[in-house]
């Protein structure tokens, strides 16, 4: 029997084959996020004043590091059902209760990877392909590629900016956007990275739209607790019933500082729990059962530390607010919630180009506004969830590069 002959390695090459091509088109379509390519330039440099990404500065607090300990010690790394477990979702009805005064059942929650696997969930379950949603914009990237990577088509309504660089949202402008294809109308409030916060009356009239029209509510409600008034954000919660087609989607990681846990939960209309079951079984199976136990600790007894957290985002808002305003050129209004201000620095200046020179120059790094889409051009996003000394230091830095005062050193 002859031998096999060996493939000569001065053989022509094989010419190199595009694979990218060969992807589905919505993978391929997927953007590429502006704030990572700013924070590629810095990541690494410990002279940056990094304000670029949605994350507050503290770490964990104990409690709920001890408590994800203990439960790992006591063998809860095993797998669990993929809703969640079963005292983790009444402890988000609890927690519900506490704060907005609304009953959720345990049966309408789902424990999710993070609040952007609760959106993805939401996507799926609502979307068809070609179907449009509503987004209000500038508006978090995700909730945009989310809809592209489950088919869906996503209609940006541009918020309106008055003179002092307040942001508004008219329900007329939203009607307006409405199509025959329209199925869903996104709400991001307090909004990421505006700061605009939707009043219960607007809420009201919005979900009266949607009723007449049939459309569902998808009300990403992740910065609730973060406004800077008296009052916590009112939720859409409050004025829905269990058979409204309203889905809810939220996280650990902002209120807790638990950004990596990757843990968050939304809620959905009585009888969806079997759909979502689902939906988590084939998407992670379940988070880690160790994890959901930690979480369990930040509902009960994590309210002190939501406080800490919003009255230091309080703080640092004031001054950044406060010392940008005083520039030649600048416009900064206080947002009303989330921890994010949305600056327009003057100048025709691309916002990217601005960010990358910042970067630079000042060794601030913030987020150009066209990250959130191209009505964010113009306008930089900075994160105030850090300490009063660090947003000194940054309108310091910020101050010397736009022409007012000399940069600190770090």
């Amino acid at each position: 029997m002859a031998e096999p002959v060996a493939a000569s390695i001065d053989s022509d090459p094989v010419a190199p084959v595009d694979l990218a091509a060969a992807l589905s088109d919505r993978i391929r379509g997927i953007g590429t996020s502006q704030i990572g390519l700013v924070a590629d330039r810095g990541r690494d440099d410990p002279e940056v004043v990094k304000l670029w990404i949605g994350e507050g500065d503290l770490p964990t607090p104990p409690f709920i590091v001890e408590a994800a300990h203990r439960a790992m010690l006591a063998g809860h790394t095993r797998y669990t059902t993929s809703l969640g477990l079963p005292a983790l979702r009444a402890a988000l009805g609890a927690y519900h209760a506490r704060h907005w005064g609304v009953e959720i059942p345990a049966d309408r929650f789902a424990v999710t990877a993070g609040g952007m696997n609760a959106i993805m969930q939401a996507a799926q379950a609502l979307l068809e392909p070609g179907d449009e949603i509503i987004i209000p914009a500038p508006a978090w990237p995700n909730l945009a590629e989310a809809v592209r990577i489950t088919g869906g088509v996503p209609v940006t309504v541009p918020y309106r900016i008055r003179p002092d660089g307040r942001f508004s949202l008219p329900l007329s402008d939203i009607e307006a956007a409405l199509t025959p294809r329209t199925r869903v109308i996104m709400v991001n409030s307090p909004s990421n990275p505006t700061g605009w916060t939707m009043t219960l009356p607007e809420m009201t009239a919005l979900r009266d739209l949607a009723r007449a029209r049939g459309l569902w509510i998808l009300s990403d409600e992740v910065y609730a607790h973060f406004t800077y008034g008296n009052q916590i954000a009112p939720s859409f919660l409050q004025i829905c019933t269990e058979d409204d087609r309203l889905i809810v989607t939220n996280t650990f990681s902002k209120n807790w500082a638990m950004t990596g846990w990757r843990a968050g939960w939304v809620i959905f209309p009585r009888g969806l729990a079997p759909t979502f079951a689902k939906l988590g079984q084939y998407s992670t199976t379940s988070i880690p059962t160790f994890i959901q136990h930690a979480c369990i600790a930040a509902l009960n007894e994590g309210d002190g530390f939501i406080r800490t957290m919003v009255d230091r985002c309080a703080e640092a808002r004031a001054i950044l607010v406060d010392g940008l305003s005083e520039l030649p050129g600048v416009t900064a209004a206080a947002p009303d919630g989330a921890f994010y201000l949305m600056a327009r620095m003057g100048g025709d200046e691309p916002s990217l180009d601005l960010a990358l020179r910042l970067l630079r120059e000042a060794k601030v790094g913030v987020a150009p506004g066209t990250a959130f889409g191209p009505e964010g051009e113009g306008l930089v996003r900075i994160c105030f969830a850090i300490s009063p000394e660090l947003a000194r230091e940054a309108v310091a830095r910020l101050s010397a590069v736009l022409g007012r005062e000399p940069a600190s050193s770090a």
